[in-house]
């Protein structure tokens, strides 16, 4: 069977001509792909290439079946029917059913249609709303759901998914896992998910030096990534080794050479040696010293090329750490305490919720989208006032990182937005707050907006962590959301060894794992 999307020796690069990725070659099966990558690396410009909504630079691609795109953004005036692509086709059949259907219609009618719109419903876990409703009504879970059942009506040879796991929750994780495991066709998906990643076939990782393919799921990934990466790391210190070796080598040489030649001298200068011998040894030795100096300069010349082949295969990568600054908590000290708080939302009344946190403790707010962890921790933040119930917290000593971190001027640089968060430091203490977060110099200088997703919460969490006094809690509203699996793996770290408390809203049960959650809030939707 041919491949439904080949791509011969493509090449991409940002609005601003920076190179995302070149000569990239693939073709996609019947399989199940995952794409990973850095933020910025090209995985949402390869996905529209893949989908026709972008031209490469350079090279070809080419569809041999349709495409589809799991889509959730739509304009909330349009209807069910109109996002599912089926009112023109429903309208004719109403026009046939009712007397008043022309030939065209009775010659292009579906009437397959309405059974395969119950059975997408029913696949894609919706209670088979309206189809006039509108989009605008619908919770953010319907939308996706909505959206997996235009693909199953569509049964597109080729699927494409962008991150379709951020903000959903457990169940709106498993319907996508469900709808990627049980495709028939292909499927190409960009994401971070290392649940989702596990059901891949293949994981292609998109790198400065190149594509690379990797077969099996997150786990063969990670372990072949890295035995590579090993690999490659030993090979460029080899090379280096190598070139540094033949430059001793040459420069023994050289200096045995201006012995023997002072030596030479030396003979000349007493006279006792006839002056044609004289002139002959000279020669020689001239002759033997250019020899020997070519011979030298091959052999530094390639090892310099071996070494320069060998860095090319190499990701040049920049450690980054993140100093989180000691809180001093005191132990058992009472940081946040609920009292059968609800938080009105709407006609809805989210909660009631009891609970405490005291010292370092490390808890996560869990539930599915729409039962109230963001109103939770606003609530806790008193940036939302409960509508009944009482709250204590440790004035001034908790902060928050929203989702989309709002505590950040995009215009503005990080410098001045960790000023504007602690006007008490002055520049050059501000100048050496960023730099624990891996902002250095300029680096500090650059305006929020140029940022990459990981960047951006290095940057917040810089504001809110390397002030004057460190928060004693610190809470994360889906913090991994827009983040690659290195800033990821970096937050882990940092968070693992942060001796503050944690409330963190997140439905990446590894991420949860990685920085020692030890007890769970469960919300439930209200009734």
């Amino acid at each position: 069977m041919p491949a439904f999307l080949t791509f011969d020796s493509i090449s991409a690069t940002t609005p601003d001509q920076r190179p995302l990725f070149t000569d990239l070659t693939l073709s996609i099966g019947a399989e199940r792909i995952g794409l990973v990558g850095r933020n910025g690396s090209g995985k949402s410009t390869l996905l529209r290439i893949a989908a026709g909504m972008a031209e490469p630079v350079r090279g070809n691609a080419t569809r041999n079946g349709t495409v589809g795109l799991l889509e959730q953004d739509w304009a909330d005036d349009l209807s069910i029917a109109d996002v599912l692509g089926v009112t023109a086709m429903l309208e004719r059949i109403e026009r046939i059913t009712g007397g008043r259907g022309d030939d065209e219609d009775l010659s292009l009618v579906d009437w397959t249609l309405e059974g395969r719109i119950e059975a997408a419903f029913a696949e894609a876990g919706l209670s088979a709303p309206s189809l006039d409703r509108s989009v605008g009504t619908l919770s953010g879970g319907e939308r996706m759901r909505v959206g997996i059942a235009r693909l199953l009506i569509q049964a597109p040879d080729l699927l494409l998914l962008d991150e379709p796991t951020n903000n959903l929750d457990a169940a709106g994780r498993d319907a996508i896992a469900a709808l990627i495991a049980g495709w028939r066709g292909a499927v190409l998906v960009a994401s971070h998910d290392r649940a989702l990643l596990e059901g891949m076939d293949r994981i292609i990782e998109l790198t400065a030096i190149g594509a690379r393919s990797f077969g099996g799921g997150w786990t063969e990934f990670a372990a072949a990534r890295d035995a590579e990466r090993m690999r490659a790391e030993s090979e460029l210190q080899r090379a280096r080794d190598q070139l540094r070796n033949t430059e001793r080598q040459a420069q023994r040489q050289h200096e045995r050479k201006q012995r023997r030649d002072k030596a030479g001298r030396a003979l000349a200068s007493r006279g006792s040696e006839p002056r044609i011998l004289l002139g002959a040894k000279a020669e020689r030795a001239e002759n033997s010293g250019g020899r020997e100096r070519r011979l030298a300069e091959r052999l530094i010349a390639g090892a310099a090329e071996r070494l320069e082949s060998t860095r090319a295969q190499v990701e040049v990568v920049t450690p980054l750490t993140m100093d989180l600054p000691l809180t001093g908590l005191p132990a058992n000290r009472e940081l946040l305490a609920m009292d059968a708080v609800t938080v009105a939302a709407g006609r809805r009344r989210l909660g009631p919720w009891t609970f405490d946190i005291r010292g370092a403790e490390r808890v996560a707010v869990t539930g599915p989208n729409g039962a109230g962890k963001t109103s939770l921790m606003r609530a806790a933040m008193g940036l939302t006032a409960p509508a009944s119930g009482t709250v204590r917290r440790a004035e001034g000593r908790l902060a928050m990182l929203d989702q989309h971190l709002g505590l950040l001027d995009r215009t503005a640089s990080i410098l001045d937005n960790f000023r504007r968060v602690n006007p008490s430091l002055g520049e050059q203490a501000a100048h050496a707050a960023c730099a624990r977060f891996a902002f250095r110099n300029r680096d500090a200088l650059k305006p929020v907006e140029v940022l990459s997703g990981g960047e951006r919460l290095r940057a917040a969490l810089a504001c809110v962590l390397a002030g004057e006094r460190p928060p004693w809690l610190l809470m994360l509203d889906e913090p991994t959301n827009h983040l690659d699996m290195d800033s990821i793996a970096l937050l882990e770290t940092a968070l693992a060894d942060y001796d503050g408390a944690l409330l963190v809203a997140s439905h990446d049960a590894p991420f949860l794992e990685a920085i020692g959650i030890a007890r769970e809030i469960k919300l439930s939707m209200p009734g």
